[in-house]
């Protein structure tokens, strides 16, 4: 029987891994909570890659008071040995009497296990506790997990009239700076960041976490890295002295070629990872270069490119989430557009569902699904 009481236990424990939000990049966000009765005597939550996981921060502020104890667990505590022992393991010896999980862990490989460990020690398991607010904290891991492909967010910044910038190419800046500093946390929340070498050429961008404007994170912990910044460059165009190659963790996908082209070599030079992906008539196949991001362990990518990308991604129905940015202005009718698409007959509409609405400084954010 789950309680109230077990409900907001793992309310709790959710609230804690929401902390690591910018900063647990490439594990997932995990929380603990040790509890005896209705009094919390441990906390924790996972941090960073490499250091303790939740359940180990939660045990050492239980101390003693978790012999006996029930842990609630966002996600199914690891069975296994990597960079940290495995936590199913810790709750064995500290002694606790119960475990509630919220969900299992997605990885086929280990799914189960650590529930196992658990049961076969004479714990009590208790599996699905909030479970689907707890899998809203790694959309992407679980989705890797599953398909093998990265959570997509699609970020446009827009005017009122569907306008991302002017004829000429002139954009800077259609939204406000609140809308930018949400951008840069949202930026913060992601793996890598995918744009065209279309956009490097026309805007130069960095496309990197500043952390000085990213503003008040309130408990959350700060990134320590730069998300990978990923450029779709069929012909290897993008310039040695572009902004966005500054700082390393870069990824060029190029056409697939047995034979490397004198500019991705120079690109190769200056550290660039370069890797061959298959290319159409209406630009890169963005299925392959989804699985190729998988295999290199990305959970959460962001698209923020040009409308032709954007298009694409929308077309082939791979947007996860889309988080619009839109301004109280009017750009004009000669101006870009936020995607390219092939829609002639209002029966081909694309159709969205709004999951969030919120005012951000003088803009408005939308966060869409489709429907």
């Amino acid at each position: 029987m789950i309680s109230d009481r077990d409900r907001a236990m793992m309310a709790r424990a959710i609230q804690l891994a929401w902390r690591g939000r910018y900063s647990t990049h490439p594990n997932p966000r995990v929380g603990c909570v040790i509890a005896r009765g209705n009094r919390i005597v441990g906390e924790g939550w996972h941090e960073r890659a490499g250091e303790a996981h939740a359940e180990v921060h939660a045990l050492s502020q239980a101390g003693q008071e978790a012999r006996g104890a029930t842990a609630y667990v966002t996600l199914e505590p690891c069975s296994h040995y990597g960079r940290t022992p495995p936590c199913a393991k810790a709750l064995m010896e500290a002694g606790v009497a119960q475990v509630f999980v919220a969900t299992k862990d997605p990885n086929p490989t280990v799914s189960g296990r650590g529930l196992d460990m658990l049961r076969d020690a004479g714990i009590r398991v208790t599996e699905g506790v909030l479970s689907e607010e707890a899998a809203r904290l790694n959309p992407g891991f679980m989705k890797r997990m599953n398909t093998g492909r990265p959570w997509v967010r699609l970020k446009m910044a827009a005017s009122l009239d569907g306008r991302t910038a002017m004829a000429s190419g002139e954009s800077q800046w259609i939204t406000g700076p609140e809308a930018r500093r949400d951008v840069q946390r949202l930026r913060a929340m992601s793996d890598a960041i995918l744009t065209g070498v279309g956009t490097v050429l026309a805007d130069d961008p960095s496309l990197t976490v500043r952390l000085d404007d990213m503003g008040d994170l309130g408990d959350a912990a700060a990134p320590s890295r730069q998300p990978l910044r990923v450029i779709a460059d069929r012909d290897a165009r993008t310039p040695t002295s572009a902004r966005i190659l500054r700082g390393g963790n870069v990824q060029v996908f190029c056409a697939s070629s047995t034979r490397p082209t004198a500019p991705a070599q120079d690109l190769a030079a200056l550290g660039v990872s370069i890797a061959g992906v298959a290319w159409r008539d209406n630009g890169v196949d963005v299925v392959e270069l989804l699985d190729a991001l998988g295999e290199k362990g990305i959970n959460e990518l962001l698209v923020e490119a040009g409308p032709t990308l954007a298009g694409t991604f929308i077309n082939e129905n791979l947007v996860d989430e889309l988080w619009l940015y839109q301004a109280p202005v009017f750009l004009g009718s000669t101006g870009r557009p936020t995607a390219h698409l092939p829609i002639e007959v209002m029966a081909d509409k694309v159709q969205w569902k709004v999951l969030d609405r919120r005012q951000v400084g003088e803009d408005q954010r939308l966060i869409l699904a489709r429907s």
